[in-house]
């Protein structure tokens, strides 16, 4: 037997936040180009986005006291070490789509039907399971994460099981499956010990348990959120339309996770002779995560919806705040207009044949009647002014 490798691999570093991923939004313009591309093919027509990456060939090599981890520049290369190694459990991981010939090797060296493949490249499958017909099973799931775009952004992972040995395939070459490498790479680990439909299992989990973040992110984003319309922040229009898109990234995530919950249920349903038992277990805690995450993501949905309404509340507080200023002045100014206008009226005092009219404003030759009236209308408003303070109508919100 070999001796035990802990080489460092060329593999790409863990996720981060400055990691770089494809735009929600051009990557599923690319997914419906390739499927117009395909319409009126013949089913299991293998069709590769013009976007694809070259493929990057892993393989980890594993037992309990063997550990070998690779990236391979040759398809050949990887072949030979694996069938030379069949006492030997693998995880084969392609990372990239765009080489025809290679996926076709794949398929034929494999048994992978053109069908299943043509899913895999389709790269925007629900989550599902499907069993074949010598007992292996055929996994796909959404990997996601909340990007610095303030976007949900999703993945594709396509898992293929074997008797000593799981391909997955994935179209990016960064994901979230760093953890499960780790355990690997570690002295001891329940995946060496366990039949490699427990690195399935240890794949599925992680692709859930990364869920968790991805909702943490969304959670912290509608705080931040909420406070800028607590705290009356401009740009108005603006924040309603990050509300809303994050109610859709809200609702797309659960769309991801439904699917989810539905596969493994279907795992549990399956026999002892495909499922056994003992795996299963672990099935049913990753169902647990699932029902956990729809929980989380219809929360999340029923908070949005109150950002919505509170958002739409604050915009009418602060329209009666406006309305509310209007009235004060144009109740100030209403008493003054009138004793304006009353002034303003050309009522002659002395009348055409010379006689005076003393009823029409005799205050107007008065020498003080300016003055007067200044003080007047000063007086009518300054008590306005202190009876609209002892009602609270001055007073901020």
């Amino acid at each position: 037997m070999e001796p035990t490798s802990s080489q460092p691999t060329a593999s790409p570093a863990p996720d981060s936040p400055e990691t770089e991923h494809p735009n929600g939004v051009a990557d599923r313009d690319a997914t419906r180009q390739a499927k117009e591309q395909s319409v009126g093919q013949r089913p299991g027509t293998l069709t590769i986005r013009s976007d694809a990456l070259i493929p990057r060939l892993f393989m980890i090599s594993y037992t309990n006291d063997f550990f070998l981890e690779k990236e391979y520049s040759s398809y050949a290369e990887l072949m030979q070490y694996f069938q030379a190694n069949q006492h030997l459990k693998h995880w084969i991981d392609v990372r990239g789509y765009n080489d025809l010939a290679l996926l076709q090797h794949l398929m034929a060296d494999f048994a992978i039907h053109p069908l299943l493949m043509e899913d895999v490249l389709s790269d925007y499958q629900r989550a599902k399971v499907d069993i074949l017909d010598d007992g292996r099973l055929f996994l796909v799931s959404r990997m996601t994460e909340f990007t610095p775009l303030l976007e949900i952004d999703d993945d594709q992972l396509s898992i293929f099981t074997g008797p000593n040995y799981i391909l997955s395939f994935q179209d990016d070459y960064e994901d979230c499956l760093e953890a499960v490498r780790n355990r690997l790479r570690s002295g001891f680990s329940q995946i060496k010990s366990r039949s490699s439909l427990y690195l399935a299992y240890a794949l599925t989990d992680v692709v859930l348990d990364h869920y968790y973040p991805t909702m943490a992110a969304i959670g912290d984003y509608i705080e931040t959120l909420e406070h800028r319309i607590l705290t009356g922040r401009r740009g108005d229009r603006r924040l309603l339309n990050r509300i809303l898109h994050v109610k859709k990234d809200i609702i797309r995530f659960r769309r991801l996770v439904y699917p989810e919950r539905e596969k493994i249920a279907e795992i549990l349903r399956q026999p002892e002779d495909v499922i056994p038992d003992d795996i299963k277990l672990f099935f049913r805690d990753c169902y647990d995560h699932a029902i956990q995450s729809l929980d989380l993501a219809e929360s999340y949905r029923e908070s949005v919806s109150s950002l919505v309404e509170l958002f739409m509340s604050d915009q009418n507080n602060r329209m009666n705040e406006v309305m509310k200023v209007l009235t004060i002045i144009s109740s100030i100014f209403i008493p003054l207009s009138f004793v304006v206008g009353l002034y303003g009226m050309n009522f002659q005092r002395e009348a055409p044949d010379g006689r005076i009219n003393h009823l029409n404003m005799p205050e107007l030759y008065e020498p003080w009647g300016y003055p007067v009236l200044l003080g007047v209308l000063a007086i009518i408003v300054m008590g306005q002014l202190i009876y609209f303070y002892r009602k609270g109508w001055l007073t901020s919100r």
